[in-house]
């Protein structure tokens, strides 16, 4: 046996455990992404053999985990497609697609927005770590739209100002459960990390968490439809998740949301609606002056197919008529 390889022998008491659950217990210095990946890559082994993290176990099975170091992480050029919606010397728009991470991060160097630039050949700011040329704000792995990108290390800048003054607009649109109680308002929770659960990040009464960061969420109802309502977002600030959070504070998570709390399938006049895959969240606009010229630039990103889909799917459901104002929503 390697010297690093770490061996276990199940006990009965853990019977009916499954495999990644009873490796995250025992090697607490291995984290549950991480253990995903070793699995994955065939290096935790039931008997001698590769195991699903699914599988469960019975009790008296032998264990076995080599806990190799990850790759250094690295942005690396891909052949992967973009949808480009506006470009020029100094900047690019692109209309992201959900599942696509902007950047590298833990366990996952493949397949990121970054790569995907790289792959086209193109110049990108180096204001920022190497992981993260040309990136001046992020859209989470599951949130679709428009996000900006600087091609140079002055509009880089120029744009790192003009996001911190808040002279970028950015507006998002939310499909979320339930009926909002007014036509408008505005949602000022203070945003921090969520102390029990480390992949979720918690809202907070202004003020009253240490740590805290304040952040405000202005939205305006577009339709109702059925027991969802589509609403359009004005993000004044920028915290990790901050519209998913904000929307779960007030007991209507994001459509698809699940880990803010959303159904994982919606029931529409007793019709199952089909599992989004995603949450239903899309940055719809960015306005901002240009960096080099400050005349001002507005760019739209067309929905997500996937969204569309499930838009129509559920003005079915909920047997409303709208289906081309709602699409317009977007436009």
């Amino acid at each position: 046996m390697p010297s690093d390889q770490l061996e276990f022998q199940v006990s009965f008491a853990d019977s009916n455990k499954r495999l990644d659950r009873f490796v995250v217990v025992n090697c607490p210095e291995l984290s549950r992404s991480r253990v995903q990946e070793l699995i994955e890559a065939g290096l935790v082994l039931i008997d001698g053999r590769a195991a699903k993290a699914s599988q469960k176990l019975k009790g008296g099975e032998r264990v076995t985990v080599q806990p190799e170091p990850r790759a250094p992480l690295k942005a690396e050029a891909e052949a992967i497609p973009l949808e480009v919606l506006y470009e020029d010397d100094d900047l690019i728009v692109i209309n992201k697609p959900a599942g696509m991470n902007v950047h590298a991060g833990a366990g996952n160097s493949r397949g990121t927005l970054v790569n995907a630039l790289l792959g086209r050949g193109q110049s990108l700011s180096q204001s920022v770590d190497a992981l993260r040329p040309g990136i001046v704000h992020r859209l989470d792995k599951d949130t679709s739209g428009a996000i900006l990108i600087a091609k140079n290390d002055f509009a880089h800048s120029k744009l790192s100002e003009a996001f911190r003054t808040r002279a970028i607009q950015k507006t998002y649109l939310a499909l979320v459960e339930g009926s909002l109680p007014a036509e408008k308002g505005r949602i000022e929770l203070a945003i921090s990390r969520d102390p029990r659960r480390r992949v979720r990040m918690a809202a907070r009464p202004l003020g009253q968490s240490a740590g805290a960061r304040a952040a405000r969420t202005d939205w305006s109802v577009r339709f109702e439809i059925g027991p969802t309502t589509l609403v359009e977002v004005q993000l004044h600030t920028g915290r990790t998740h901050q519209i998913r959070v904000h929307f779960s504070a007030l007991k209507h998570p994001v459509v698809g949301d699940t880990l803010y709390g959303a159904a994982s399938q919606l029931t529409v006049n007793k019709t199952k609606m089909p599992v989004l895959g995603r949450q239903f969240l899309h940055a719809l606009r960015l306005s901002f002056p240009h960096p080099r010229t400050g005349k001002q630039i507005t760019v739209t990103a067309p929905p997500a197919p996937e969204l569309e889909n499930y838009l129509e799917k559920l003005v079915a459901a909920a047997g409303w008529s709208k289906i081309d104002a709602l699409l317009a929503a977007f436009l």
